[in-house]
């Protein structure tokens, strides 16, 4: 039968009338251009990439077991993606550019659809141009929430960072292909803010008792952290809670990428107290907790653990395969070779190329995984670190646990700091399917070279 244009028109009028579902309005996340106060007040603002307008983005806040449906519309003059750092989440959704989906275009969209399975403190960052990308401020919290939240006075998430700004104009220096940077620590900056400010100010009162959900979201920077004026415990690291609260004594090293809630009490008399960072030089405060009052409740008790995340058990894992892993290269250590797009390079011409770096001789993500498991199966990874730096290696869509000196079991991690000369071990169970990357997470030393990946079949 043929049809005219008639009947063509028709037809169309006649199913234009007819009812279908309405498509469920998805949220959007828009990564775009903005400005912001980084610097001290009298500096101007700065012109940063931001999820919804504002350094930190937009703050993600739902209940364990819940969904996340997010669009990225992508503004920026870039292709960008988003990783949903620490979440356990579908394979297809990691937002890995070249892995599990195409890097999304400026101008054109990505759905983001998961459902978290577990409660505690995460967040999202840009995964394609990583090192540049978050340096500009692309990355926000994702904050899920326990069915049964502890007894605290303010939930507060402090996301810690470092700029390296120009000190006459207060811009983003752009200098992210500095050799420098990518052959030694990293692209480290010259003023540390917590939520996007400098020197921020939150009003406490005496004896009231803080959750602090600590990220940090440096490019390299690795804080050491301590309490001036607050007391109290560390009752989960990278989202996932320890079995026993630890009391806080010293200081509390966090690598980039990593996570730490705290729970504190506020001791000081009046005045001020601190979140502080420690360096060689001295200790300068990060946060300042401006105590007015006091707080009618003064008979808690010590901290008791969270409500624990469904997590694989971890059996007998000595006697399971264990796979090395080699960190290689950088300032001091020079790549004698390592392969790269197929071929054996020496150290001086991937030098040129902008690689310094190597896991396991390759200086770039290899064709063929690192580990290839069995969807359940247990394995053990030994890093070890050969260069003259540190590096915070991460495993995605996984927690594991770290082996500790003594062989047992340590708490659950996804992001394992591994000192210069060092060798650490970790127990993973490999039960989420997919296409994973594992990588250091000082951004610099990722573009550089240190990249790899694992399957779950």
């Amino acid at each position: 039968m043929n049809f005219n244009r008639r009947q063509i028109l028709q037809t169309a009028a006649a199913v234009s009338l007819l009812t279908f579902p309405a498509r469920a309005s998805v949220p959007l996340l828009e990564a775009r251009v903005s400005k912001q106060l980084v610097a001290p007040q009298g500096f101007p603002e700065t012109t940063v990439w931001s999820y919804g307008g504002s350094i930190p983005g937009t703050e993600l806040r739902v209940k364990q077991g819940e969904r996340v449906q997010r669009r990225l519309l992508n503004e920026l003059p870039q292709p960008t993606s988003i990783h949903w750092h620490g979440i356990r989440i579908d394979n297809v959704m990691d937002g890995v550019p070249g892995l599990t989906q195409d890097a999304v275009e400026a101008g054109q969209t990505f759905d983001y659809d998961f459902v978290v399975p577990d409660a505690g403190t995460y967040w999202y960052h840009a995964h394609n141009r990583s090192m540049e990308q978050v340096a500009r401020g692309l990355y926000g919290p994702l904050i899920v929430e326990e069915a049964a939240a502890p007894d605290v006075d303010q939930d507060l998430v402090l996301m810690l960072d470092d700029w390296r700004l120009d000190p006459e104009t207060a811009q983003i220096t752009d200098d992210f292909d500095n050799g420098h940077d990518l052959s030694h620590a990293g692209r480290l900056g010259n003023i540390v803010t917590v939520n996007g400010v400098f020197d921020p100010v939150f009003s406490v009162r005496r004896n009231e008792r803080l959750r602090l959900r600590l990220i940090n979201s440096s490019n390299a920077r690795i804080y050491d952290l301590d309490l001036d004026g607050l007391s109290g415990w560390i009752v989960a690291l990278d989202g996932m809670p320890l079995e026993n609260p630890l009391e806080l004594s010293g200081t509390l090293p966090l690598a980039p990428a990593q996570r730490a809630d705290l729970l504190v009490d506020v001791t000081g008399e009046k005045g001020t107290a601190s979140l502080v960072s420690v360096e060689r030089d001295g200790a300068f405060g990060l946060v300042r907790f401006e105590i007015g009052g006091t707080a009618a409740n003064t008979s808690r008790v010590d901290a008791v653990a969270l409500p624990s995340n469904p997590l694989p058990e971890i059996g007998k894992y000595q006697s399971v395969p264990l796979h090395r892993m080699v960190l290689q290269g950088g300032a001091m250590r020079w790549l004698e070779s390592a392969k790269l797009g197929g071929a054996e390079l020496t150290g001086r011409e991937l030098a040129q190329l902008g690689r310094f770096w190597a896991l396991n001789g390759y200086a770039e993500r290899p064709s063929d995984p690192f580990l290839d498991a069995e969807k359940g199966s247990l394995h053990r990874i030994e890093f070890v670190n050969e260069s003259a730096f540190p590096h915070a290696m991460h495993l995605h869509g996984h927690h594991f646990r770290l082996i500790l000196s003594d062989g047992s079991l340590g708490p659950w991690r996804d992001t394992v700091l591994v000192e210069r000369g060092e060798t650490r071990q970790i127990a993973l169970v490999a039960d989420n399917p997919g296409d994973w990357l594992l990588h250091c997470h000082m951004l610099g030393h990722a573009a550089a070279g240190m990249m790899s990946w694992f399957r779950v079949s």
